[in-house]
């Protein structure tokens, strides 16, 4: 193998160190974690350091015991938030698939980025809610609909859709891949894949 030139160990450091966050927002179901899972795969194909943190395993190991109230969720989001900052200036391309439903608590997270000087896109997977009653990944909507779940975002608790995220996804109107590739395209335009 020829031994790197400079300018080529360059590139291949900066391209390991450059981390940053990629929050992906959307209601229950929309497909914000298949998208993060297609999109980790193509980029560790790629030799790129990348973290999925799914919300429902954050619960479980860094999160548990918080409910579902307003205070509680914001704490979930906020710890979510910290953690995928200190990942991403490590060099680590953190894919935050987490509903977040509460737009000031993701502004909060999008400034402890910026005051560290490290990398936050903000997806919306932007599913409407009758989509994601049919898709029902997990059965909350089911749930919800026979009154054995309150609470349910988007239906019966707020969401607050993001006014201008970095990027909209509709994952309704294209495959997986569709919706994977144009995230990977906006990480290229944005120097982050």
């Amino acid at each position: 193998m020829p031994p790197q030139t400079p300018s080529q160990s360059t590139e291949t450091l900066e391209k390991q160190v450059t981390g940053a966050t990629v929050w992906l927002t959307g209601l229950p179901s929309a497909g914000k974690t298949t998208i993060a899972n297609e999109l980790a795969g193509r980029l560790r194909a790629e030799g790129r350091k990348v973290e999925v943190l799914d919300g429902d395993e954050i619960r479980e190991f860094l999160s548990a015991g918080l409910g579902f109230s307003r205070e509680d969720r914001d704490t979930n989001v906020q710890r979510i938030g910290f953690l995928a900052e200190l990942l991403a200036r490590n060099g680590v391309l953190a894919l935050v698939p987490v509903i977040a439903p509460f737009a000031d608590s993701r502004e909060a997270v999008r400034k402890r980025h910026q005051a560290g000087g490290t990398g936050y896109l903000e997806v919306h997977v932007a599913t409407p809610v009758e989509v994601c009653s049919v898709r029902d990944v997990k059965g909350l909507y089911a749930k919800q609909a026979a009154g054995e779940l309150k609470g349910l975002t988007g239906v019966d608790d707020p969401y607050e859709a993001p006014e201008a995220p970095d990027l909209r996804i509709e994952s309704h109107t294209q495959t997986v891949q569709e919706s994977a590739a144009a995230l990977h395209a906006l990480l290229t335009e944005r120097g982050l894949s």
